[in-house]
């Protein structure tokens, strides 16, 4: 039922020098949805690969698929869907190959792209950037961070009413044991907690379970599989009311593994003990944007927001110097390495 998050595209049997060595002088590529931080990134490394790059804040459109003209590369985020329409159109403006700057390719068809000419794969970075993330949010959801600081900041420097919970007393079960899931347990075990695990291919040492069995035993569940169509709604409702009373979900890795509404649900009858979420479905408009001075249309993220032991960040685990520079590097060498390659066949 699940799997680790997809092994990287890129496939280092040559080394980064090689491909260097062999790189097209001024390939170009074009670099949609690039914030500020990333454009820095593209501009100082992209020299040493050779690449001319086009950079862009829009994201990937059919009326921004102009900007990839005569580039056969382009690289993109995550944020944005791109939807079967802007694939046939960018096929029809000559890309022939897509670097996305994330693990996921839960935005785009890959299918579909390949039928229509364009080869996709996705980057590595630094697992450690979620894995950290993850274990801060476990740690604050059981130490019911979110209402004692905010009755701090409101100068109510009482205790918490309820007390918190160590992690060398719990049961943690991580879910997906791919490159993140393993740094998470590689952490989990310096606190001292039963870890257990579940995923197709294990690979890490963990007591592997079925998923039912992992969701009926831990006190906190942290999921950090790939979303695909088999693994869409992986928490649904039924499987949410195994949780054990009080159990705490964490979810660093794609909205849509868990069915939210039946998860808030759970949380608003008071049988599960909290949740921390990084990343939730219908982020897409929300998360990223400065929605501070409009209404906000999601009724089931508002809901949680107002929840006590809810903690909602907006898919920023990922979000460190590290994990950057090497989303931007890898995404760079993916695009002279599918243009070496292209030479070669030719």
């Amino acid at each position: 039922m699940t799997s680790s998050e997809p092994a990287p595209a890129v496939r280092r049997t040559r080394s980064l020098a090689s491909w260097l060595s062999s790189a097209v002088p001024g390939t170009g590529v074009t670099v949609y949805g690039c914030g500020p931080d990333e454009a820095v990134l593209f501009r100082q490394l992209a020299p040493r690969f050779g690449v001319a790059p086009t950079i862009t804040e829009a994201a990937v459109s059919e009326a921004t698929v102009e900007l990839a003209a005569g580039n056969r590369c382009i690289s993109v985020g995550h944020k944005t869907p791109i939807t079967h329409r802007i694939l046939d159109a960018l096929s029809q403006a000559g890309v022939t190959y897509i670097s996305t700057r994330s693990i996921g390719y839960n935005h785009l068809d890959v299918t579909y792209a390949e039928s229509v000419g364009i080869t996709v794969e996705n980057v590595a970075y630094s697992p450690d950037s979620v894995a950290d993330y993850t274990l801060m949010l476990m740690l604050m959801a059981v130490r019911h961070a979110k209402s004692t600081i905010r009755r701090a900041d409101a100068h109510d420097y009482r205790l918490n009413d309820v007390r918190g919970k160590e992690l060398r007393d719990l049961t943690v079960g991580v879910v997906g044991t791919g490159r993140i899931g393993a740094a998470v347990v590689d952490r989990l075990r310096g606190f001292g907690c039963l870890v257990l695990a579940h995923d197709n291919c294990p690979g890490v040492a963990a007591e592997y379970v079925p998923l039912d069995d992992l969701l009926h035993r831990s006190d906190i569940v942290t999921l950090h599989t790939p979303l695909t169509a088999e693994t869409h709604h992986l928490l649904h409702r039924q499987r949410i009311e195994q949780l054990k009373q009080g159990a705490y979900v964490v979810n660093t890795g794609r909205g849509a593994l868990l069915d939210t509404e039946a998860l808030l649900s759970a949380l608003e009858s008071g049988r599960l003990g909290g949740a921390a979420l990084d990343v939730l479905e219908g982020e897409e408009g929300i998360f990223y944007a400065d929605c501070s001075g409009r209404r906000i249309d999601h009724d089931l993220l508002l809901r949680l927001q107002r929840l006590p032991n809810v903690l909602i960040s907006p898919h920023t685990a990922y979000y460190t110097d590290h994990a950057l520079s090497d989303a931007v590097e890898n995404s760079l060498g993916n695009c002279v390495k599918f243009q070496s390659r292209k030479q070669q066949w030719i």
